[in-house]
């Protein structure tokens, strides 16, 4: 069927394009894809190829969100719950974070590149000229952002990441926005972990009903502080961070200030020093941390749902040893983010009519 399909054989087929993207997907390597899709499509492909393939379906399906061809599955009507006073109402999230790959260094390239040199010297035939060597990173690691926007159930899920900086993430969010129309839900919500940077784009960029600080990053910082002020395995420590954590859910931000402020008066040297921190801290959020105006409206105080796509989205870079270009990381997260939005079967179609 490729060969009638494809009656030049000087391309791969969309349905082996298709296969090769899906099958690196749950690889750990492009090498171990090829050896799959041997042995469960019964086609043969290097290694080498496939990574090309999947390198240039990932940049492809960059460029078409960049264009806007490729448009989220759902919109804001898709979202709808009862409310605790029993309206139908659009309810739609918001997360934003970064997450680190390790990339491959110039150096790094340059000393590969005279391996490879060597190795040609000592085989003593005529080889091919290598070809021009892609310029390698100036650091060790990059910094990818992600955003998501996504239903109460987080079945409706709209994934967008990048290598680039704040804004670029920003420009990403804007236009996921108004391609969801997230201006029409009734209800808003954000769940971040208070990072300034995130803090800034969603007050740009977008029109939120209110944006919360994560429980559980506000919970780590509160143990930061119990282990300095009690000691790791102090009973009393442990009690005090309960009851603060308790404090602050169901009574807010002027609680947790209250309770920090009487810590602090008991408290000398390093210990107040870490108190002081702990104040600035939700200080600087005072007006994300609304646990109990969140739950009596019943929604989500955790950022949870946006830490998972994270996960998710960063699996098939990371690994013992893994190297990568920055622009082919990204290219190979796009797919991963395309999958999770819900976007594949579209995608194949554009591609497709592209192909046609």
């Amino acid at each position: 069927m490729d060969q009638l399909l494809d009656k030049a054989e000087a391309t791969i087929s969309l349905g082996l394009q298709m296969l090769c993207c899906r099958q690196n997907a749950d690889a750990r390597s492009f090498d171990k894809a090829a050896e799959t899709l041997a042995e469960v499509g019964q086609v043969r492909v290097s290694g080498e190829l496939l990574r090309q393939v999947v390198e240039a379906e990932g940049k492809r399906a960059l460029a078409l969100a960049e264009s806007e061809a490729l448009r989220p599955a759902w919109t804001v009507e898709d979202c709808r719950v009862t409310a605790p006073d029993g309206r139908s109402v659009r309810r739609v999230y918001v997360g934003a974070d970064a997450y680190l790959v390790s990339l491959i260094t110039d150096d790094e390239k340059n000393r590969r590149r005279g391996k490879v040199r060597e190795k040609r010297q000592k085989r003593g035939k005529k080889a091919r000229p290598l070809g021009r060597r892609k310029r390698g990173s100036d650091q060790r690691w990059k910094e990818i952002k992600a955003v998501t926007f996504y239903s109460e159930d987080m079945k409706c899920r709209q994934t967008s990441i990048t290598q680039g900086n704040c804004d670029d993430l920003g420009r990403r969010m804007r236009r996921d926005a108004e391609n969801l129309e997230f201006h029409r839900a009734e209800e808003r919500g954000g769940n971040v972990d208070g990072g300034p940077w995130i803090i800034r784009q969603l007050d740009r960029r977008l029109n939120t009903s209110a944006v919360g600080l994560d429980f559980y990053h506000l919970g780590q910082n509160v143990h930061k502080t119990k282990n300095t002020v009690f000691g790791e395995k102090n009973p009393l420590g442990e009690k005090w961070v309960g009851e603060i954590l308790h404090n602050v859910k169901h009574e807010g931000y002027e609680r947790i200030w209250n309770d920090l402020l009487e810590l602090r008066k008991e408290t000398r040297g390093v210990k107040r020093k870490e108190v002081d921190r702990m104040l600035a801290y939700v200080s600087d959020r005072r007006e994300m941390i609304r646990y109990p105006e969140f739950i009596a409206k019943g929604w989500q105080i955790g950022s949870g749902p946006m830490e998972s796509q994270c996960r998710v989205l960063s699996d098939r870079v990371r690994g013992s040893g893994m190297r990568w270009d920055a622009d082919n990381a990204e290219a190979v997260m796009a797919l991963e983010a395309m999958e999770q939005s819900n976007q594949w079967p579209q995608y194949w179609k554009i591609a497709m009519l592209h192909n046609n």
